[in-house]
């Protein structure tokens, strides 16, 4: 019976929609006992890999867009420009347990030094354990470093805002427009091939009254 044929005073159709309920819910009972048993394989699988970094090294990124943009994040890989910097070769860095991302691009160097240096302190704190005792090859550690105390916990993220001790507004600072200079800059930009062009004409202009 449709909402359309009840009146107001009507009862409502006793159907059975409940009828035979078991044979359609789906049982999660076991969800404890395959927590333990997945923290298990995991224990096991970390003590035959040794002594390695519990997670993978990735590099320090702001988020996208002014809203995200003051927070600094996990991103997905270094560049080959940093690991470059760094001196870790691309095919080496992900047996270091570096993640190494093609597609991402330096837009600037204030951000590339902030990863070369989180590279550069994950080197230092490395130890490279060879696969022959008595045979180690270039890029392993030495004896004393393998018997240096080791450490698993991961480099932390830096700070989002370094923080600022508060001082007075200077004069060139009070006089400054920050407005009129952005909409100088981009009219500078926009124009400059249009520039460019003109100087080009102008020059050969004056090459061709000298002949």
């Amino acid at each position: 019976m449709g909402l359309k044929n009840l009146a107001s005073s009507s009862i409502l159709h006793r159907n059975h929609f409940r009828k035979d309920w078991q044979r359609r819910v789906r049982t999660w009972f076991d969800q404890p006992g395959r927590k333990l048993r997945r923290r298990n394989t995991r224990a096991a699988k970390a003590a035959t890999l040794g002594v390695r970094p519990l997670q993978h090294l990735r590099p320090a990124v702001r988020g996208q867009t002014i809203q995200y943009n003051s927070r600094v994040r996990e991103g997905r890989g270094f560049t080959f420009a940093e690991l470059k910097e760094a001196g870790i070769a691309r095919k080496a860095a992900r047996g270091l347990g570096i993640v190494v991302d093609h597609r991402r691009r330096n837009l600037s160097e204030e951000g590339k030094a902030v990863n070369v240096d989180r590279l550069k302190a994950y080197k230092a704190r490395l130890i490279v354990y060879p696969k022959k005792a008595g045979k180690p090859k270039k890029g392993d550690s030495t004896a004393e470093e393998l018997s240096a105390a080791t450490t698993r916990a991961a480099i932390p993220l830096p700070p989002s805002v370094l923080p600022e001790q508060p001082r007075k507004i200077t004069t060139e600072e009070r006089n400054f427009k920050a407005y009129r200079a952005l909409r100088d800059a981009r009219a500078e930009q926009r124009h400059a091939g249009a520039k460019k062009i003109r100087q080009q004409k102008k020059e050969e202009e004056e090459a061709n009254k000298k002949k």
